[in-house]
């Protein structure tokens, strides 16, 4: 069995009950009815979504933050109608859109503006300008390690973190090249190297250099240097983020994800086996629209990078 040539990179993310899988040609979204059996939703991607200005450095983290907020809202949106059996359900444009401009103002209110606040309050008895700094970093992960322990205590929000672990469990055997069956995916890992909660980690440690690079402007400025350069800051952490998956096989490598592998712990969850078929049902789809023969099954699995696997190295 010969690994999977990677000239594009599979991704998705949970939903409620459900997983949604990107390919370079469509998108599609499998959520377990109620009733057992599993609903697809497929969408072609076209304009943004296969636009050349995926190809340009430091410019394609933001289409891919618009990509991913944009197609994951309108799948979670989905994946709700379906889980609550109102499948026929519309999701309109407006209500997406609605979503997100609230979930943006919260995320930054908590996760940039909030530490900043408590950080300024601090100053008072800090002298060192990158004491305070660090201090906003570290209240900034701190808000966002609490907030993500505080939702996965919801007993809803942990079948979420199990969809994301069959997510993952999926793409690591597609890309090791094994069979996309329960049996093939269940062996892999629920961790994964370009997973958005690594992703977010990285953000917490590049603004912390960012902000420095800002500098001590008026307080108002500060302020609002902590909202106008999230994009930036997602940009720089998309690059940080395609470098190590590319790189690493590299030792080096792999000690700098590690931290971001081990707060993945947080957001997954050992799926079961209906899990893990919603996972590959989606990701069979998109491969099938893309053209890219699904692996078939064989009598073993191939060596795999030890972050692929839970237990013990494939053979």
């Amino acid at each position: 069995m010969q690994r999977v040539e990677r000239t594009f990179y599979y991704g998705g993310q949970a939903v409620i009950e459900g997983v949604m899988m990107r390919g370079r040609r469509a998108a599609a979204v499998a959520v377990r009815r109620p009733d057992g059996t599993i609903a697809l939703r497929t969408e072609d991607l076209g304009g943004i979504y296969t636009s050349p200005i995926f190809q340009v450095p430091f410019v394609r983290g933001i289409a891919v933050l618009w990509e991913t907020l944009s197609l994951g809202m309108r799948s979670l949106l989905y994946s709700s109608n379906v889980a609550a059996g109102e499948e026929d359900g519309e999701v309109g444009g407006g209500q997406v859109w609605l979503t997100v401009t609230v979930s943006l103002a919260v995320a930054a209110a908590l996760f940039f503006v909030g530490p900043f606040a408590v950080a300024k309050l601090l100053s008072a008895f800090v002298e060192s300008r990158w004491l305070v700094l660090i201090i906003e970093g570290l209240v900034r992960l701190a808000a966002l390690v609490g907030y993500i322990a505080a939702i996965g205590l919801v007993p809803d929000i942990r079948r979420v973190f199990a969809y994301h672990g069959a997510e993952h469990k999926t793409i690591n055997a597609y890309e090791a090249g094994a069979p996309l069956t329960p049996e093939g995916i269940r062996p892999f890992s629920t961790a994964h190297v370009r997973c958005g909660t690594g992703f977010l980690l990285t953000v917490m440690v590049i603004s912390v250099f960012v902000f420095a690079a800002v500098g001590h402007p008026p307080l108002w400025l500060q302020a609002l240097s902590r909202v106008v350069f999230i994009p930036a800051i997602a940009s720089l952490g998309y690059e940080f983020i395609r470098f190590t998956a590319a790189y690493r096989h590299l030792a080096p490598v792999r000690w700098i994800t590690r931290p971001n592998l081990a707060l993945q712990s947080l957001t997954t969850r050992e799926p079961d086996d209906d899990q893990i078929e919603v996972a590959a049902t989606a990701l069979r789809y998109v491969l099938a629209a893309d053209g890219v023969p699904a692996p078939e099954p064989g009598p073993s699995l191939q060596t795999a990078p030890a972050y692929l696997t839970v237990e013990e190295p494939l053979e």
